[in-house]
């Protein structure tokens, strides 16, 4: 990889390790309500892809049930984790996407598994566990209860992505926020409330989480992404990921206070090598949320 291309990279993972703290502090400490941040989000990502939105790529159902999948149901359940859960724990229970969507992939797809990625899957999953784990047993609080099913509807839709092809990333981003704004805003208005006072009681500091969100990680993030993996092979990229949930702990040390004990340590090395050997494994890598 060209010094340029890596540092490109190394700015990805940063910007979505960044983003991902940034959301739990205008959720929980501005108190602005997650489905109404999605919303919001997935209505300026619509906005400014609209010029790359036509025509709409085909399967029609299918790219649709993808955008739902990875914009408004990924997103949506991330957001509502993040509300009682830490940034750091997020970004280790998440891992368990990777094996979500191998097992999804033997299923749907027929491919098979040898016990390298068995091996990486079970790795994973201990991980989590051990991330979980407690002296009164496996705690499983409701916002990583969340957490687990933004990764399964990520898993999903990722597994949906590999039956279409040809999609430039632009469009493919229009189309995602097309069909996530609308199923967003319906369940905030029905579930939510205070939406607005929230927002406006945080100001221009909102307005620029929004933007953050919307432009530079849904859009030139996100966009730097695809073209990466259009230049590089999966197994050069694909570990590099993992700078991800790694800027995502640091990150949240500095800005939330994260609590990083040794069991979490533990717990997130295990589950790194687990993610690790899986994408090894694997011929093209997933997108990230």
């Amino acid at each position: 990889m060209r010094p340029r291309d890596f540092v490109i990279f190394i700015l990805i993972c940063l910007v979505w390790g960044f983003s991902n703290v940034l959301s739990k502090i205008v959720i929980d400490h501005w108190s602005v309500p997650p489905l109404f941040f999605a919303a919001l989000r997935f209505s300026l990502v619509a906005l400014v892809t609209l010029p790359w939105l036509l025509p709409m790529p085909r399967p029609h159902l299918r790219v649709a049930a993808i955008g739902l999948l990875l914009g408004a149901g990924n997103f949506a359940l991330l957001f509502l984790g993040l509300q009682s859960a830490s940034p750091s724990a997020v970004a280790i229970v998440i891992q368990i996407g990777v094996p979500f969507t191998t097992l999804l992939s033997i299923f749907i797809l027929g491919e098979r598994i040898r016990w390298r990625r068995g091996l990486g899957i079970a790795l994973t999953l201990l991980g989590v566990l051990i991330v979980l784990w407690s002296p009164q047993g496996i705690e499983l609080s409701a916002g990583l209860w969340f957490v687990i099913g933004a990764a399964l509807a990520g898993s999903l839709g990722a597994v949906l992505m590999k039956r279409t092809e040809n999609v430039a990333p632009l469009r493919f981003q229009a189309w995602v926020g097309l069909v996530s704004f609308l199923p967003l805003a319906c369940a905030s208005a029905f579930w939510e409330q205070g939406q607005w006072a929230a927002a406006a009681e945080a100001g221009w500091r909102f307005a620029a989480a929004l933007l953050f969100s919307a432009i530079v990680v849904s859009v030139v993030a996100h966009s730097a992404y695809f073209w990466m993996i259009s230049r590089y092979e999966a197994n050069l990229v694909a570990p590099l990921t993992l700078l991800t949930p790694l800027s995502t702990i640091g990150f949240g040390v500095l800005l939330t206070g994260d609590d990083i004990n040794l069991r979490m340590v533990a717990g997130a090395v295990l589950a790194f090598i687990g993610v690790l050997i899986v994408a090894l494994r694997t011929r093209k890598p997933e997108p990230l949320p």
